[in-house]
């Protein structure tokens, strides 16, 4: 990759979080604006809560293209911004925000990223149903923006208060397209016979916990499409354990890679180097 050095025409583009020294993306958002020659980099920037407002007005007075936002600061910060998608606001948190000459518009890529991702394995969302694990943060998002393409959800988590409100915030945008059930195995074994894909939103699995699973691999089968948010392991036994049975499988780290692209596109308004990225984030998920 050629070098890079800034200069005076040098755009920013910022993630606001605490911590994030963790973060994977200054490191591919850079080396993909050097690619496509887009004068740019990305900063990841520490930010308590209470320099939180400060920071949002340094966006427009330093002239700041864009942002991501992470935690703690998801929804804290929407109260400072100008414009927020729909769906976004409906979801209660964003993590993009694009400089607009000086308007501040925000979005959830993560949830943009989650359907582009499985439409980029070719699993198809169409009229299909759909049987998710885990009602949290991670699962908003999902949930919001994949009704927009399936025909029902079904929700369970291991509390049921929290699948019963991920349930009723849903239903205000998708009335009938929603299911809760116990988190049982045996009613878990009955939904998923009528279900098309299935999608584990919980961080069961995750390293240093690999031999975990929230599914049996007795309840998987060939024409069941298997999504695990978790990117650590790369593959985690969800995955591999549905792979074994020659279905479409795919793990977190393609959410993470195309929640990115979908912003890195917002602020640059060209295509993203897509391989590029992954590679940078299989590389250093590889070497950790």
């Amino acid at each position: 990759m050629q070098q890079f050095l800034p200069n005076g025409n040098t755009k920013l583009v910022i993630l606001i979080g605490n911590p994030v020294g963790h973060s994977l993306s200054p490191k591919m958002h850079t080396s993909a604006f050097i690619k496509i020659g887009f004068n740019a980099v990305y900063l990841a920037c520490n930010v308590e809560l209470s320099r939180l407002k400060q920071t949002v007005e340094a966006i427009r007075a330093l002239n700041i293209i864009g942002a991501n936002v992470t935690i703690p600061h998801k929804i804290e910060i929407m109260k400072y911004l100008d414009e927020i998608d729909p769906i976004a606001n409906d979801i209660g948190a964003i993590n993009t925000i694009v400089n607009k000459d000086g308007i501040l518009y925000a979005t959830n890529t993560d949830g943009i990223g989650a359907v582009r991702s499985l439409k980029e394995s070719h699993i198809r969302l169409d009229n299909i149903t759909t049987t998710m694990i885990g009602a949290g943060g991670v699962a908003r998002p999902i949930a919001f923006y994949l009704l927009n393409e399936i025909n029902h959800l079904y929700i369970t988590d291991i509390k049921h208060e929290a699948a019963s409100k991920l349930k009723s915030d849903l239903e205000k945008r998708y009335p009938n397209k929603i299911s809760t059930f116990s988190n049982d195995v045996g009613t878990l074994s009955e939904i998923l016979k009528s279900s098309d894909l299935l999608i584990n939103c919980t961080p069961v699995g995750m390293f240093p916990n690999i031999d975990n699973t929230p599914v049996p691999i007795s309840l998987l089968r060939k024409d069941l499409a298997v999504f695990d948010v978790v990117y650590n392991p790369i593959q985690t036994k969800l995955v591999k354990n549905a792979l074994s049975l020659g279905a479409i499988a795919i793990g977190g780290i393609k959410m993470f890679l195309y929640q990115g692209v979908e912003g890195f596109e917002l602020w640059t308004g060209k295509k993203a180097p897509v391989k590029l990225m992954e590679n940078i984030i299989v590389n250093e998920l590889s070497s950790k």
